[in-house]
């Protein structure tokens, strides 16, 4: 058997590449309610995680378990569609893959609530103050 011929990279291949994360990432919007809920879950605690008297670090960190949530879903729903493609009819190892991939996102859930739990314990002093909401900030003349 020869070799399989090695793909070609350049510049168009990334576009491509580009276009084609694109594509999923609005197909899963639009046909994903799971998805959805998981941006919008994203999307409020991404600015709480900005404002928040934490570190740096601290801060990406916390953004990148939101995140997390998010690619492990997309992954789910990729292996329940590609298995729902193949065959709707009910098969044991179909189903054990598709509760791995639910399973993915809910200990995706639970890395994220043990992060910011995590976070917020070490930092709450800061954070019972509210001193941070205070307008204007102390760092502005």
């Amino acid at each position: 058997m020869p070799p399989p011929e090695s793909k070609r990279r350049d510049f168009r291949n990334f576009f491509q590449s580009v276009g084609y994360a694109i594509d999923g990432f609005w197909a899963a919007l639009k046909h994903e309610p799971s998805f959805r809920e998981d941006l919008i879950f994203v999307a409020i605690l991404t600015p709480l995680a900005v404002i928040l008297p934490v570190n740096a670090v601290s801060t990406a960190v916390m953004i990148a378990s939101l995140f997390l949530i998010v690619i492990a879903e997309l992954l789910n729903s990729a292996i329940e569609w590609t298995i729902d493609d193949i065959s709707l009819e009910k098969r044991p190892f179909a189903k054990r893959a598709k509760d791995m991939g639910s399973a993915a996102v809910f200990i995706a859930y639970i890395n994220c609530i043990v992060v910011w739990g995590v976070i917020l314990y070490s930092n709450w002093n800061r954070i019972a103050t509210l001193e941070f909401l205070k307008w204007p900030p102390p760092f502005l003349p």
